[in-house]
């Protein structure tokens, strides 16, 4: 194999790399932001959840009808 073909075929090899590292780079952003949502959904639930659990507890402390 001649230097030449050894070039052309290393940068054959490095553009090939960097299609792959974007690709990858972009799956990544696309990851983090579907992370992001999800991680505000979760917080969102939990708050939900939270004040369900108040509400909850406020209606156990009431004394039951006088007709149990």
């Amino acid at each position: 194999m001649s230097l030449e073909e050894r070039i052309t075929e290393l940068e054959s090899r490095l553009a090939f790399q960097d299609d792959t590292i974007q690709a990858l780079n972009d799956e990544i952003v696309t990851q983090q932001r579907l992370l992001e949502r999800v991680q505000l959904q979760l917080e969102a639930l939990a708050k939900r959840q939270e004040e369900l659990s108040g509400q909850l507890d406020v209606a156990e402390d009431e004394a039951p009808p006088p007709h149990y």
